[in-house]
């Protein structure tokens, strides 16, 4: 049995479609919520409800279980994000009852850039839920992944919304420099199943990301053109435009949440970018093949 925490959201998704196409008994694990989950539709899988917290049901969601991908993330609420108990003791909690019920491999995603010393708050929780997971004694796989985009992602499909939600222009900070190395969902999906059926990664971190490098500006030009929008892009200085995201998340609860965008575009986030190739036999994609699905975006906020 493999359990998926996150498997509601989008890489979870794909990830437990995936693993159910390749015969897997999927269980996915879900935080008592007033909200209906969307499990993903017309695939059988079990269920286990849980908090995040709950030692005692999660040992219950853990029985018979020999693998956990552990998708859950809590930097795409902005700035409501509560890093230290949707990743930190999450990550430890997991963990350790994994280690205690047994389990034989733990996956983790994590960033690109996680670093204990970091001074952006969602890459010092990453790389401090990594070290929770480490310090367990669990067998773990921890992927650092680039910044991941397809359909219902947080990356293009934010910015679109971005994109929408302020007229005649789109602020951008800095000079749009900040490179990325955007992966495709279903190759980001892929490498999770390779890792799965090796023990080569097993005790291992890898670093992930697309067979491009990307400035945030090209990532931009690449979304208007895609949803045949022409707007000015204004650069300004991350600390304003800092300033701006955190009150107008405050101020209109429909806003994109844009706040993590900052964080993460004030550095590059890149790794080699024959890494898949190198370490996984895999020739990713390139990000301007894979956008169709933001060709008709227009209509979902007309």
């Amino acid at each position: 049995m493999i359990l998926v925490t996150g498997g509601t959201g989008f890489i979870g998704q794909v990830l437990v479609r995936q693993l159910v196409s390749l015969g897997y008994p999927v269980r996915l694990l879900l935080n008592p919520s007033m909200v209906s989950p969307h499990i993903p539709r017309g695939v059988p899988v079990d269920v286990a409800i849980a908090g995040i917290q709950d030692e005692r049901n999660l040992r219950a969601a853990m029985k018979g279980v020999r693998t956990i991908f552990h998708l859950i993330g809590t930097e795409w609420n902005g700035i409501n994000a509560d890093y230290l108990n949707t990743d930190i003791q999450s990550a430890d909690m997991f963990s350790k009852v994994a280690s205690q019920m047994k389990v034989e491999r733990f996956f983790y995603l994590s960033h690109i850039g996680a670093d204990k010393s970091s001074a952006y708050s969602v890459l010092k929780a990453k790389a401090m839920a990594e070290a929770a997971i480490r310090n367990s004694g669990v067998p773990f796989t921890i992927l650092r992944s680039a910044v991941v985009y397809g359909p219902g992602d947080h990356f293009t499909e934010s910015f679109a919304r971005y994109i929408h939600a302020i007229p005649g222009m789109i602020l951008l900070p800095g000079k749009g420099e900040s490179r990325i190395q955007p992966i495709w969902v279903e190759d980001l999906v892929t490498c999770l199943l390779l890792c799965l059926d090796t023990e080569k990664t097993v005790f291992q971190t890898l670093t992930i990301g697309g067979m491009e490098v990307l400035t945030i500006h090209q990532c931009i030009e690449l979304i208007l053109s895609k949803m045949g929008k022409k707007k000015r892009i204004v650069h300004i200085p991350p600390p304003g435009l800092r300033t701006i995201i955190v009150a107008l998340e405050q101020w209109f609860s429909n806003f994109p949440r844009m706040y993590f965008w900052m964080e993460y575009l004030a550095e590059d986030r890149i790794t080699a970018l024959d890494v898949l190739p190198r370490e996984f036999g895999l020739m990713p994609t390139r990000m301007s093949q894979n956008l169709s699905y933001l060709e008709n975006y227009n209509n979902k906020y007309r």
